[in-house]
């Protein structure tokens, strides 16, 4: 069944009072209003409790995808100058600290979806099947934001209930106890056989909500990441054996614009949709912010269908680029469909930089798997393009292909070569015989690239300190005729060992005095 969003009832109430003819404030009152303790009864009672919940998690993207992807090697920041956006900076070339704004606001909506999901846990009797599936999704997405707290913060509390009064000031929890309670979580949901599975690979509509493959999936990944390696094989088998889901098999350039909406890769995706009566209601930045920065452009023949109007503040490393070639060859299939230089785009398209400008945090490689399109948005607004009704990436196939193979590889399996092959076969790569860490490693890089796993990969790898010390030491800027790769410099940068952990928001220990910062900061 489709989920909608919906207004609380409250807003309606509110509005009814306040254009009722009752004299000054002398109402009488009529009924009880309610309260948590009367509401969650009902069939709709629980499907309105789920869509508030859903939209808490669709509304953490911006920072969980921002920063994450910020402070990996993939993404230089960029924007109409320098100092642009200072914010963005900070993350992307490690000079951020403990007051840092996105950070804050990623780790506080963690808890306000974990808050949502205990509602439902606790207000919700699973007792008709829309209830017992709702109480099912609390527990995946109670799960999914203990696992993003477990992987990047490490010793953030574990809220498995309601908090009373007295429960405010939580200390601070072990990892083992934060993954112990995401793998709690995860089970209960795909154990209440509550969660409804894809007809078929083709059953698009299925994938609006959780399905238990996708609680499997993210199982696999909890266990894979604590080194559990043989449990997060059998998991992860289990969703590929499952024949749910596929890689995508049409043109590699539209997996990721709207016309792949929920298609047959699509596992776990923030909902957007093309509606234009509710324009505003399902405007996000991501793509404003993730596109070029076209003001400083002449996008040429790209006219008729890039979005105009984006501000360029994520742009392609050319480390990341050299990565693909090295692989696949500078005509690389997969590479064109993922970014593409601008001596290829001048050439083709007439792509140039304005006379006199220069872009900042740019090596003179643009993103083109994330490039929004005109067909991609409800209204084309050059002014502001922040209304593209593409679902929001959280987890596709893909990945789960790749976790299969580390999780093989590392506990002795048999099928790492046969997973890696499948992304390497729709990629027009040649299989490998064998396949090694690295080998995987440089898969998952290529294929998931700006998809918000590199860094929390990296860190559990122990290879983030030797790949990202030097980042921020310098930072380029590109002209038609060059690269400038000292354009800016800073005296403090680069990946060290407390960003192994992100630090505790500083308003969290002003606010609470059992909070303990992680180490080093």
């Amino acid at each position: 069944m489709k989920l909608k969003y919906i207004v609380p009832a409250l807003m309606a109430g509110v509005a009814l009072l306040f254009s009722s003819c009752e004299d000054g404030l002398d109402i009488q009152k009529h009924g009880n209003m309610g309260g948590q303790d009367d509401f969650y009864k009902t069939d709709a009672d629980a499907q309105q409790a789920v869509a508030s919940m859903y939209t808490s998690w669709g509304g953490a993207y911006y920072n969980w995808f921002f920063v994450k992807n910020l402070i990996s090697d993939d993404f230089w920041t960029g924007g109409g100058s320098r100092g642009d956006n200072p914010d963005m900076e900070r993350l992307n070339e490690y000079t951020f600290d403990t007051d840092h704004g996105m950070l804050s606001g990623f780790y506080s909506s963690m808890y306000n979806i974990i808050y949502k999901a205990n509602l439902i846990i606790e207000k919700v009797e699973p007792d008709t099947p829309v209830k017992a599936q709702a109480v099912a999704e609390a527990y995946f997405f109670r799960g999914w934001a203990h696992f993003e707290l477990a992987s990047l913060w490490g010793s953030a509390p574990v809220v498995d209930h309601l908090l009373q009064p007295g429960e405010y000031h939580q200390a601070n929890s072990t990892a083992e106890d934060l993954w112990a309670q995401t793998e709690k979580d995860f089970r209960a949901a795909i154990d209440s056989k509550a969660l409804i599975s894809k007809s078929d690979v083709n059953d698009a509509a299925a994938t609006i909500r959780v399905t238990p493959e996708v609680a499997q999936a993210m199982l696999g990944k909890a266990l894979l990441f604590q080194g559990k390696y043989a449990e997060a094989a059998k998991e992860l088998d289990a969703v590929i054996n499952s024949g749910k889901y596929d890689l995508y098999r049409g043109d590699l350039d539209k997996l990721h614009h709207a016309v792949a909406n929920g298609c047959c890769e699509a596992m776990l995706e923030v909902q957007k949709r093309n509606d234009p009566e509710h324009t505003w209601d399902t405007m996000s930045m991501e793509y404003l912010m993730m596109g070029w920065r076209t003001a400083l452009l002449n996008i040429g023949g790209l006219d008729k269908d890039i979005a105009n109007g984006t501000y360029g503040f994520m742009n392609p490393r050319k480390s990341l680029y050299d990565a693909f070639v090295a692989t696949e060859g500078v005509n690389g299939y997969r590479l064109k469909a993922t970014m593409r230089t601008y001596d290829e785009l001048n050439a083709e398209y007439g792509l140039t930089v304005v006379s006199g400008e220069r872009l900042v945090g740019h090596e003179g490689i643009f993103n083109w798997k994330n490039r929004a399109l005109k067909e991609d948005c409800i209204m084309d607004a050059s002014y502001f393009q922040g209304f593209q009704f593409i679902n929001r990436r959280v987890m596709r196939y893909a990945e789960v292909l790749l976790l299969a193979a580390e999780a093989h590889a590392m506990s002795g399996g048999s099928k790492a070569a046969e997973y890696v092959n499948k992304v390497r076969e729709r990629a027009r790569l040649q299989p490998l015989a064998n396949v090694t860490m690295d080998d995987i490693k440089n898969e998952k890089r290529l294929e998931l690239c700006f998809e918000s796993v590199r860094f929390q990969d990296l860190v559990r790898w122990g290879d983030a300190e030797r790949v990202m010390a030097e980042q921020g030491k310098q930072v380029p800027a590109f002209k038609s005729d060059g690269i400038d790769n000292a354009a800016f410099s800073n005296s403090n940068y680069g990946f060290k060992s407390k960003h192994k952990l992100l630090p505790i928001p500083r308003k969290e220990l002003e606010l609470n005095k059992n909070m303990k910062q992680n180490p080093e900061w």
